[in-house]
């Protein structure tokens, strides 16, 4: 029998062996060289949101002439003003935040309780079910049919079910969680069903209290999606209170780019035309920004986690 006594000498060779393996030349030569690819790539991820925060801020003038890099020049705040002062954009930004949490809601509810169902291999017709659900990766009804479906058959046009419910279910989030119920211990689940819990309540008491990482991963792959999206409104929606924000920024660029004629002063407008686009892109990427570092230790975990098994 081997005792910690009889093992401590083993222990303490092991851990010399990693010492001198960690100062070995070659080890301190890939973590310099590690440490400068890093800094070089963090530079080239951030340089271009600070060169957007740059424009945000600075005349058109410096802007036109490439003189712009990561600092504002000719300090302003004219298109923030004509941007923020509009009413509707409060209502759209308004419109959008209600649009991703009830889509994320529903997404979430959906894809967890389909991706569950999937993964346990006595559900009948199971695979006809994981067929149906791939076979609409690569091919759709087209945009005609959704639009006669979602408008005329289901009346849903002028809606909020109109944005949040066509695409509800990805099914490339429904496989990733799919694969992660398939490796969840099945003996949990058991020793749950001889307690006399039923299937919700091993599902909702049990798989998804263990599931926080995979759950916060599709959750802000859905938020971000629902965040950003601007062409279902654009095709079920006609009443501009009911816009989300993407599609009032949307339709402010359109109009300052293809209008020579805008109201107020000229120089003012000239201003608009020229950063526009860099201060809807910050406003618009600002709350997921704010988001993502209290969910960040899950998202890398959970990525790693529901990772198709080949």
């Amino acid at each position: 029998m081997v005792t910690d006594l009889d093992a401590a000498p083993d222990i303490a060779r092991v851990r010399t062996s990693l010492t001198q393996i960690k100062d070995t030349r070659g080890t301190r030569v890939f973590r310099v060289v590690n440490g400068v690819i890093l800094a070089i790539v963090c530079v080239l991820m951030l340089y271009p949101f600070l060169n957007i925060v740059a424009k945000a801020f600075s005349a058109e003038s410096y802007i036109a002439a490439g003189q712009v890099n990561v600092i504002p020049r000719g300090f302003n705040l004219t298109t923030f003003n004509a941007v923020m002062s509009d009413a509707m954009f409060w209502t759209n930004y308004k419109n959008t935040v209600v649009y991703t949490v009830v889509g994320t809601v529903i997404a979430m509810l959906l894809t967890t309780t389909f991706a569950y169902a999937l993964s346990r291999k006595h559900l009948r017709g199971r695979n006809g079910f994981i067929g149906i659900a791939v076979f609409t990766m690569f091919f759709s009804g087209g945009l005609i049919p959704n639009y006669i479906l979602v408008a005329q058959w289901l009346h849903m046009r002028n809606t909020l079910w109109a944005i949040v419910l066509p695409g509800a279910i990805s099914v490339f989030n429904l496989l990733v969680m799919k694969s992660f119920f398939d490796g969840f211990p099945s003996e949990l689940e058991e020793a749950a069903a001889l307690d006399g819990m039923s299937t919700y309540g091993v599902f909702f008491r049990i798989v998804l209290p263990l599931s926080k990482a995979i759950l916060a991963t599709m959750t802000l792959f859905y938020a971000v999606t629902q965040w950003n999206s601007w062409f279902s409104a654009f095709l079920y929606l006609d009443q501009k209170s009911l816009f989300p924000v993407m599609m009032y920024l949307r339709n402010l660029i359109a109009a300052a780019s293809g209008s020579t004629e805008v109201t107020g002063d000229m120089q003012d407008a000239v201003q608009i035309g020229a950063n526009i686009q860099s201060v809807t892109m910050l406003l618009t990427v600002l709350p997921i920004i704010c988001v993502y570092p209290f969910i960040q230790k899950y998202f890398v975990s959970g990525v790693m986690l529901g990772s198709v098994k080949g």
